[in-house]
């Protein structure tokens, strides 16, 4: 994996169109001081020429090509202005439509005061529309970028299975059944599972970083969930739940098997998801309840499903790798670590155009090289690689992470078990 990194909020736009402006409307009011700069040049240039020695210690040509260049700047600086101020409202309009199609999809009134502004940029400029057409297109292909690759590094051709193989992938994720919509619910029952404790203990304090949080994953344990319980000054409580991925395992009693991957990604109640809820609920976790996730693959998708649907507060959820991509509400902050070139995550259909969560959410990739069939690009370890680099970034669109995070060391004390699931 290459070290090249990118936080962003996870949609088209991850720049606050009226943050432009304010840009813009700098450019364009510094413009004419250039224009001013330029004409005093020109005055002292012809007031030199006035005093002949002058000229002598002066070189008028330096002097007469400042102007000139300030000139440059002038036209520079308007035109910078000018084209900031477009995207502006390029940005503004991919916002506005974004915003139209969520209420659309959760069946709510679009106020009319949306749909003028729509028709207000477009009709601003010609050029509105079309450039709008050009930044989801580029956002479409930047989003899988890499994943032609992955199985491929002589380039020779992507072969008769692999190559289909991850073309299916893109396909299904293109086509929006990896994108879970507002109050999306698992249809079906999972059967009978059981979660046995087995591993109990009292860490000292909660992750300080996202590379410690995805670490604490059990992930080289036979237990497929961690749950921790913060009991706090007030006598509430807060969990954090780790879960593993895909279980690689025969055993018809594995919950976190191939079988509860496809459950989950067409939206039926998985074993892995019935585990999932009945070791919170067995840590003590009750409904309302402030729960932080710290998921990989599998484990990511049944935490999508405790936002869209469980009784849970989940206001933290931070994933690795997953299939699918949950449309949450303001009151979820998502930190999502995504490769492009992990065939998984493909499987997601690259998001939403408007992004998901809180607007503090974010999601944090790194470009990928030619991959071989092991799927390391999928693989916990690389993602906390990921996730360490992002830590070391200090970048502050992770503060609101780490405020987040920072609540739990406030905790009286804090009760840590893993748990075994199994098929009934």
């Amino acid at each position: 994996m290459s070290d090249d990194l990118e936080i962003r909020h996870g949609g088209v736009v991850s720049v606050d169109p009226e943050a432009l402006r304010v840009v813009a409307d700098a450019l364009v009011a510094l413009a004419p001081r250039f224009a001013d700069a330029a004409a005093a040049v020109r005055r002292a240039h012809g007031c030199l020429l006035a005093l002949p020695p002058a000229t002598l210690r002066v070189d008028m040509s330096a002097l007469w090509g400042s102007a000139e260049r300030a000139e440059a700047l002038h036209a520079e600086c308007r035109e910078a202005g000018e084209n900031t101020l477009l995207m502006a409202d390029v940005f503004e309009l991919v916002e506005r439509r974004a915003e139209l199609s969520a209420l659309e999809i959760q069946g709510m009134t679009v106020p009319g005061a949306l749909y003028a502004r729509i028709d207000a940029l477009v009709a601003s400029d010609a050029r509105v529309a079309e450039m709008e057409v050009w930044l989801l297109a580029s956002w479409k292909k930047d989003r899988f970028d890499g994943l032609d690759e992955q199985f491929d590094p002589e380039g020779l051709g992507q072969g008769p299975i692999v190559g289909p193989l991850f073309a299916a992938a893109a396909a299904a994720g293109a086509r929006g059944f990896g994108r879970i919509p507002p109050g999306t619910t698992l249809a079906g029952s999972a059967g009978p599972v059981s979660v046995t404790p087995i591993r109990t203990g009292s860490p000292a304090a909660p992750p300080g970083s996202l590379a410690e949080g995805l670490g604490r994953i059990p992930e080289w344990s036979e237990a497929q969930l961690k749950v921790e319980k913060y009991t706090m000054p007030d006598g509430s409580k807060k969990f954090v739940l780790y879960s593993k991925g895909t279980q690689p395992s025969l055993d018809s009693d594995e919950p976190f098997d191939m079988g509860s991957n496809i459950d989950l990604y067409f939206r039926q109640e998985s074993a892995s998801y019935a585990a999932t809820a009945e070791a919170l609920a067995a840590a003590g976790a009750e409904p309302g309840d402030e729960v932080h996730v710290y998921a990989h693959s599998q484990g990511a998708m049944n935490a999508a499903y405790l936002v869209s649907q469980s009784e849970y507060d989940v206001s933290v959820m931070v994933t690795a790798g997953s299939p699918v991509h949950v449309t949450a509400g303001e009151g979820h902050l998502l930190v999502e670590l995504r490769h492009p070139d992990d065939i998984v995550n493909s499987l997601a259909g690259g998001g939403r155009p408007s992004g998901s969560g809180s607007s503090d959410s974010v999601v944090i990739s790194r470009d990928g090289s030619p991959i071989d069939m092991g799927l390391p690009a999928h693989m916990l370890d690389n993602y906390i690689e990921t996730a360490a680099l992002a830590d070391e970034s200090g970048d502050v669109r992770l503060d609101a992470w780490r405020e987040k995070a920072n609540e739990l060391t406030q905790a009286v004390s804090i009760e840590s078990t893993e748990y075994v699931a199994k098929r009934e």
